[in-house]
C-alpha cells in the first residue's frame, strides 16, 4: 500500500491507471468505511482512500480539534482491506492559501435538514470533495467515487455537484453498516459512554416507527405528517435526547413528503444529540 502526501505525488502514482475507485474519509476508520473500500475495489483498476479532517466543514463550536485521529490503526485496517493508495495530505497541502474560492451547493438541497442546523456545512463538504476529485481524477477519462448512504443528504449533494459540473465520475452509494442492535456505525459513536451506547439504537428505532406510522396514516387517509414528526421527536426527547429533526422526505429532492408520495419513494431522516454526541441516521421506505 502506497502512502502519498501531496497532490503531485498522488497524481504521479495514479498516472499508470485508467479508472480510480475513490473513497474519501476523515479517518478514524471503522467497519462502515472498510465496507466502502471493499465495494470500491471491483469498480476500478486502483483503489484510493483519502484521510483528511476537513476544517471547512466544521462550525466554530464543533469538534474539529478533538475529532479522533487514529493514523496507525487506519493504515493497518486499509492494508488488510486491500487498499492500493492512501492520500493523507497535510492541511497545507489541501489549503496552501486561504480557500476563498468555494463550491456553493444549491440551497434548496443544501440549506435544509443538516444545512439548517449546520450552516455552511455542505459548502465545506463540496469544496473539499471537489479538490479531492481534482487530485484523484485529474487526467483520467473516468472514475468511481464511493460515499456511504448513512450521510444521505451529503450523498445527494455530491451527486448533484458531479452532474452539474459534468465530472466524469460515477458516484456509488455504499449501504449503511449497522451494529447488531441497529445503530449505524459512525466515527462519532466513539464519544458515547456505555449507557449512551446502549440507548443510541433508539434513533434507528424511532425512524422505523415514524415510517410505519406514516404509511399507516396515509393508507387510512388520515395523514398529518407534521403531527407524526412531532410525536417522534417528543418520544425521543422523553428518553433524554435532543432531536434536531425526524422527518419523512421524498428521496428525489428531500422535500417534505405528502399523501401523493407513495412508499418506495421516501426516506425518513433524523438527527439528534445524545449527551454531547450528535448522531444522524436514515431509512428508505
Amino acid at each position: 500500500m502506497l502512502i502519498t502526501r501531496s497532490i503531485p505525488e498522488l497524481r504521479q502514482a495514479l498516472s499508470a491507471y485508467h479508472r480510480p475507485a475513490f473513497v474519501p474519509t476523515m479517518g478514524n476508520l471503522h467497519e462502515g468505511h472498510l465496507s466502502l473500500v471493499r465495494q470500491a475495489k471491483p469498480l476500478g483498476d486502483v483503489t484510493v482512500v483519502s484521510i483528511f479532517v476537513n476544517r471547512l466543514q466544521f462550525l466554530p463550536h464543533e469538534d474539529f480539534d478533538s475529532y479522533p485521529r487514529t493514523w496507525e490503526a487506519d493504515c493497518d485496517k486499509l492494508r488488510a482491506t486491500g487498499c492500493d493508495i492512501v492520500f493523507a495530505p497535510r492541511e497545507s497541502d489541501m489549503y496552501p492559501e486561504p480557500q476563498t474560492f468555494k463550491v456553493q451547493p444549491d440551497p434548496r438541497l443544501a440549506d435544509i435538514l443538516e444545512g439548517q442546523f449546520r450552516p455552511g456545512f455542505f459548502t465545506g463538504v463540496c469544496t473539499v470533495v471537489m479538490k479531492l476529485f481534482l487530485a484523484v481524477f485529474f487526467g483520467q477519462r473516468e472514475g468511481v467515487a464511493v460515499f456511504g448512504q448513512k450521510d444521505y443528504q451529503q450523498l445527494m449533494v455530491i451527486r448533484q455537484m458531479v452532474r452539474q459540473f459534468a465530472l466524469p465520475i460515477q458516484v456509488h452509494a455504499g449501504q449503511t453498516c449497522r451494529a447488531e442492535d441497529g445503530l449505524a456505525l459512525s466515527s462519532r459513536n466513539h464519544y458515547l459512554g456505555p449507557a449512551e451506547r446502549a440507548e443510541a439504537q433508539a434513533l434507528a428505532q424511532a425512524l422505523r416507527q415514524l415510517a410505519e406510522r406514516w404509511c399507516a396514516a396515509r393508507t387510512a387517509g388520515a395523514l398529518d405528517a407534521a403531527a407524526l414528526e412531532q410525536q417522534a421527536m417528543d418520544a425521543l426527547r422523553a428518553r433524554g435526547w435532543q432531536p434536531d429533526y425526524l422527518t419523512v422526505r421524498r428521496r428525489c429532492d428531500l422535500q417534505p413528503a405528502t399523501a401523493a408520495d407513495a412508499p418506495g419513494t421516501l426516506v425518513a431522516l433524523g438527527a439528534a444529540r445524545l449527551g454531547s454526541t450528535r448522531l444522524i441516521d436514515n431509512l428508505e421506505f
